[in-house]
C-alpha cells in the first residue's frame, strides 16, 4: 500500500454529490492518498438541490463513508454549509465528537486568520431569485452529462477532452467579471476583519492569489471543484498549495484501506452504524 501524504488541513468543495457531474471515484482516490491532521468541507458536498433517490451511485456513498471514517478516527471535520446543501443551514453549530456542521470558521493558522465559507453570500441570483438559480444549476448539471458524453466520443477518437462551462464563460464578460467582483469583495471583508487568508468555494474556479485592498494585501484561495477541475486546497509548513487531480498520479486503483479488504463482500464494508456508536462514545 502507498505511503499516504500527511497534510496540516486540506479543503474540498463543490462535490455536488448526487449529481451526475459529480467525479465521485476521483474525489475517493484523492481522500484516500492523504492523511490530513483537519479536514474542512466548503459547502456543496451533496447536492439537495437535485438530490434524487434514482441516482445515488455507490461510489458517492463511498464518498461518505470515506469522511465518516475520518470523524471516527478523530479527524477535525468541518462541514460548512453552502446553497446547494443550505438545508443543513438549520443545524449549524452541531457538534457530534470530531464532526462539526457550521456556517463559516475562523482558524489561527501559524499565527495567521483564516476564514472560511462558501460564498455564496455574494451571489446576487441567489440573494434574490433563487428559483433562476436553481434553474441554473440542472441546466449546469445537463450540460455537464453531455460534455461527459461529448469527452467519451473525443477520447475514442483520440482527441483532448474539453470543458463546455469553461468556453461559455470565456465567451461571456459578465461571467468573467462576475468572479473577479466575487474575490476582490471576498478579500476586502477579509482585510477589515483582519484575517490573512480567505478560502471561498461556490464559484467552481480553483485560486489562490494575493489581492490588494484598501487594508492591505489578503491571500484570497478557492478550492475549485469537483465536477470539472477537480481541486483541493491544503495547507502545509505555512504554506497553501491547489492540489490538482490528475489520473497518472493514480493508475493504481488500490483496494480502499481500513473499509473494504480482498475477499470481503459488499456488506462487511465499513458500518455506519458503528461508526455513530464510535461518535457517541467520543462525546460522552
Amino acid at each position: 500500500m502507498t505511503c499516504k501524504r500527511e497534510v496540516e488541513v486540506a479543503v474540498i468543495s463543490d462535490v455536488h454529490l448526487g449529481t451526475y457531474g459529480c467525479h465521485a471515484k476521483e474525489l475517493l482516490k484523492y481522500l484516500k492518498s492523504i492523511k490530513p491532521k483537519m479536514l474542512i468541507l466548503n459547502g456543496d458536498i451533496i447536492d439537495v438541490w437535485q438530490f434524487s433517490k434514482r441516482y445515488w451511485p455507490e461510489t458517492h456513498m463511498k464518498v461518505v463513508r470515506k469522511l465518516m471514517k475520518f470523524v471516527a478516527e478523530g479527524v477535525p471535520v468541518y462541514y460548512l454549509t453552502g446553497n446547494h446543501d443550505e438545508l443543513l443551514r438549520k443545524f449549524a453549530d452541531m457538534h457530534l465528537g470530531a464532526f462539526h456542521l457550521q456556517n463559516k470558521l475562523v482558524l489561527q493558522l501559524d499565527g495567521n486568520k483564516a476564514w472560511f465559507f462558501h460564498g455564496d453570500i455574494f451571489d446576487v441570483t441567489m440573494q434574490h431569485s433563487k428559483w433562476l438559480a436553481k434553474l441554473g444549476a440542472v441546466g449546469y448539471d445537463s450540460l455537464i452529462l453531455l460534455n461527459s458524453f461529448v469527452n467519451w466520443c473525443l477520447k475514442l477518437v483520440g482527441r483532448e477532452k474539453m470543458s463546455f462551462s469553461k468556453k461559455v464563460k470565456a465567451q461571456f464578460k459578465d461571467a468573467v467579471k462576475f468572479i473577479n467582483s466575487f474575490e476582490q469583495t471576498a478579500a476586502e471583508l477579509a482585510a477589515q476583519n483582519n484575517y490573512k487568508y480567505v478560502v471561498c468555494g461556490h464559484i467552481h474556479q480553483p485560486e489562490m492569489r494575493e489581492v490588494d485592498t484598501a487594508y492591505g494585501p489578503v491571500t484570497y484561495l478557492n478550492s475549485g471543484d469537483w465536477v470539472e477541475n477537480l481541486t483541493a486546497l491544503e495547507y502545509n509548513a505555512k504554506a497553501w498549495t491547489v492540489f490538482k487531480y490528475d489520473q497518472k498520479d493514480f493508475e493504481i486503483d488500490e483496494v480502499e484501506e481500513g473499509i473494504l479488504s480482498d475477499g470481503e463482500d459488499l456488506h462487511s464494508k465499513l458500518d455506519i452504524n458503528i461508526l455513530l456508536k464510535k461518535i457517541k462514545l467520543e462525546i460522552v
